[in-house]
Protein backbone atom coordinates (compact mmCIF):
# COMPACT_ATOMS: atom_id res chain seq x y z
CA UNK A 1 0.00 0.00 0.00
CA UNK A 2 1.72 3.13 -1.23
CA UNK A 3 1.65 6.20 1.04
CA UNK A 4 0.25 9.46 -0.37
CA UNK A 5 2.18 12.56 0.77
CA UNK A 6 0.00 15.54 1.67
CA UNK A 7 -0.01 18.63 3.83
CA UNK A 8 -2.05 18.86 7.03
CA UNK A 9 -4.33 21.35 5.25
CA UNK A 10 -4.92 18.87 2.42
CA UNK A 11 -5.69 16.09 4.90
CA UNK A 12 -8.24 18.28 6.70
CA UNK A 13 -9.91 19.19 3.38
CA UNK A 14 -10.30 15.49 2.49
CA UNK A 15 -11.63 14.71 5.98
CA UNK A 16 -14.23 17.49 5.68
CA UNK A 17 -15.33 16.25 2.25
CA UNK A 18 -15.67 12.70 3.64
CA UNK A 19 -17.82 13.94 6.55
CA UNK A 20 -20.00 15.92 4.11
CA UNK A 21 -20.48 12.87 1.86
CA UNK A 22 -21.34 10.63 4.82
CA UNK A 23 -23.41 12.99 7.00
CA UNK A 24 -25.11 15.28 4.45
CA UNK A 25 -25.15 13.67 1.01
CA UNK A 26 -25.85 10.06 2.07
CA UNK A 27 -29.02 10.90 4.10
CA UNK A 28 -30.23 13.32 1.40
CA UNK A 29 -29.87 10.69 -1.33
CA UNK A 30 -31.55 8.01 0.82
CA UNK A 31 -34.47 10.40 1.29
CA UNK A 32 -34.65 10.98 -2.49
CA UNK A 33 -34.75 7.21 -3.10
CA UNK A 34 -37.49 6.80 -0.48
CA UNK A 35 -39.55 9.63 -2.03
CA UNK A 36 -39.07 8.27 -5.56
CA UNK A 37 -40.27 4.79 -4.48
CA UNK A 38 -43.65 6.26 -3.57
CA UNK A 39 -44.15 7.37 -7.19
CA UNK A 40 -45.00 3.86 -8.37
CA UNK A 41 -43.38 1.58 -10.96
CA UNK A 42 -39.60 1.64 -10.38
CA UNK A 43 -38.73 0.38 -13.87
CA UNK A 44 -39.98 3.62 -15.45
CA UNK A 45 -39.19 5.98 -12.57
CA UNK A 46 -36.49 8.45 -13.70
CA UNK A 47 -36.25 10.08 -10.24
CA UNK A 48 -35.53 6.71 -8.65
CA UNK A 49 -32.84 5.83 -11.19
CA UNK A 50 -31.22 9.27 -10.87
CA UNK A 51 -31.17 8.94 -7.06
CA UNK A 52 -29.67 5.43 -7.26
CA UNK A 53 -26.98 6.73 -9.63
CA UNK A 54 -26.23 9.63 -7.25
CA UNK A 55 -26.00 7.12 -4.41
CA UNK A 56 -23.53 4.99 -6.37
CA UNK A 57 -21.41 8.05 -7.18
CA UNK A 58 -21.45 9.24 -3.55
CA UNK A 59 -20.54 5.80 -2.15
CA UNK A 60 -17.69 5.55 -4.67
CA UNK A 61 -16.38 8.95 -3.57
CA UNK A 62 -16.61 7.91 0.10
CA UNK A 63 -14.56 4.77 -0.62
CA UNK A 64 -11.99 6.82 -2.56
CA UNK A 65 -11.66 9.40 0.25
CA UNK A 66 -11.36 6.71 2.93
CA UNK A 67 -8.60 5.04 0.92
CA UNK A 68 -6.66 8.30 0.45
CA UNK A 69 -6.98 9.21 4.13
CA UNK A 70 -5.87 5.72 5.20
CA UNK A 71 -2.75 5.97 3.01
CA UNK A 72 -2.00 9.63 3.84
CA UNK A 73 1.50 10.55 4.91
CA UNK A 74 0.87 13.96 6.49
CA UNK A 75 3.87 16.26 6.31
CA UNK A 76 3.94 19.37 8.50
CA UNK A 77 5.28 22.02 6.13
CA UNK A 78 5.76 24.56 8.95
CA UNK A 79 8.54 22.35 10.36
CA UNK A 80 10.43 22.20 7.05
CA UNK A 81 13.19 24.61 6.08
CA UNK A 82 16.16 24.98 3.82
CA UNK A 83 17.13 26.45 0.48
CA UNK A 84 16.49 23.32 -1.59
CA UNK A 85 13.06 22.78 -3.11
CA UNK A 86 11.19 19.71 -1.83
CA UNK A 87 7.64 18.69 -0.92
CA UNK A 88 5.72 21.53 0.73
CA UNK A 89 7.91 24.34 -0.58
CA UNK A 90 6.28 27.50 -1.90
CA UNK A 91 8.32 28.56 -4.91
CA UNK A 92 8.29 31.89 -6.76
CA UNK A 93 9.16 31.44 -10.43
CA UNK A 94 9.67 33.91 -13.26
CA UNK A 95 9.04 32.81 -16.85
CA UNK A 96 12.23 33.70 -18.71
CA UNK A 97 10.35 34.43 -21.95
CA UNK A 98 7.50 36.60 -20.65
CA UNK A 99 8.87 37.76 -17.23
CA UNK A 100 5.56 36.53 -15.78
CA UNK A 101 5.82 35.76 -12.04
CA UNK A 102 4.06 32.72 -10.57
CA UNK A 103 3.95 31.30 -7.07
CA UNK A 104 3.40 27.54 -6.61
CA UNK A 105 3.27 25.32 -3.55
CA UNK A 106 4.31 21.71 -4.12
CA UNK A 107 1.68 19.45 -2.52
CA UNK A 108 0.31 15.90 -2.73
CA UNK A 109 -1.80 14.77 -5.68
CA UNK A 110 -5.19 14.79 -3.88
CA UNK A 111 -4.85 18.47 -2.92
CA UNK A 112 -3.33 19.85 -6.13
CA UNK A 113 -5.31 22.75 -7.62
CA UNK A 114 -3.69 25.12 -10.10
CA UNK A 115 -6.29 27.83 -9.38
CA UNK A 116 -5.12 27.88 -5.76
CA UNK A 117 -1.44 27.87 -6.73
CA UNK A 118 -0.89 24.26 -5.63
CA UNK A 119 0.82 21.77 -7.95
CA UNK A 120 1.16 18.03 -7.47
CA UNK A 121 4.53 16.59 -6.49
CA UNK A 122 4.13 14.32 -9.55
CA UNK A 123 3.58 17.17 -12.04
CA UNK A 124 6.33 17.84 -14.63
CA UNK A 125 7.01 21.30 -13.15
CA UNK A 126 7.32 20.00 -9.57
CA UNK A 127 9.57 17.12 -10.67
CA UNK A 128 11.83 19.62 -12.46
CA UNK A 129 11.94 21.89 -9.37
CA UNK A 130 12.76 19.21 -6.75
CA UNK A 131 16.35 19.56 -5.57
CA UNK A 132 16.87 23.02 -7.08
CA UNK A 133 17.57 26.19 -5.08
CA UNK A 134 17.03 29.94 -5.38
CA UNK A 135 18.77 31.31 -8.47
CA UNK A 136 18.50 28.08 -10.47
CA UNK A 137 16.99 27.90 -13.95
CA UNK A 138 14.55 25.09 -14.65
CA UNK A 139 13.40 23.84 -18.06
CA UNK A 140 10.04 22.09 -18.28
CA UNK A 141 8.35 20.45 -21.25
CA UNK A 142 4.74 21.68 -21.25
CA UNK A 143 1.90 20.94 -23.68
CA UNK A 144 2.63 24.36 -25.21
CA UNK A 145 6.33 23.58 -25.67
CA UNK A 146 9.46 23.93 -23.55
CA UNK A 147 9.44 26.65 -20.89
CA UNK A 148 12.31 28.05 -18.85
CA UNK A 149 11.79 29.43 -15.35
CA UNK A 150 14.12 31.19 -12.94
CA UNK A 151 13.68 30.29 -9.26
CA UNK A 152 13.40 33.60 -7.39
CA UNK A 153 12.30 32.46 -3.92
CA UNK A 154 11.85 29.29 -1.86
CA UNK A 155 9.60 29.63 1.20
CA UNK A 156 8.07 27.35 3.82
CA UNK A 157 4.61 28.40 4.99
Amino acid sequence: MEKIPMTAEGYTTLENELKHCQQVERPRIIQQITDARTHGDLSENAEYHAAKEAQSHNEGRIAELEDKLARADVIDVSKLSGDTIKFGATVTLVDEDTDEKKVWQIVGEPEANAKDGKISITSPLARALIGKAKGATVEVNTPGGAKAYAVKKVEWR
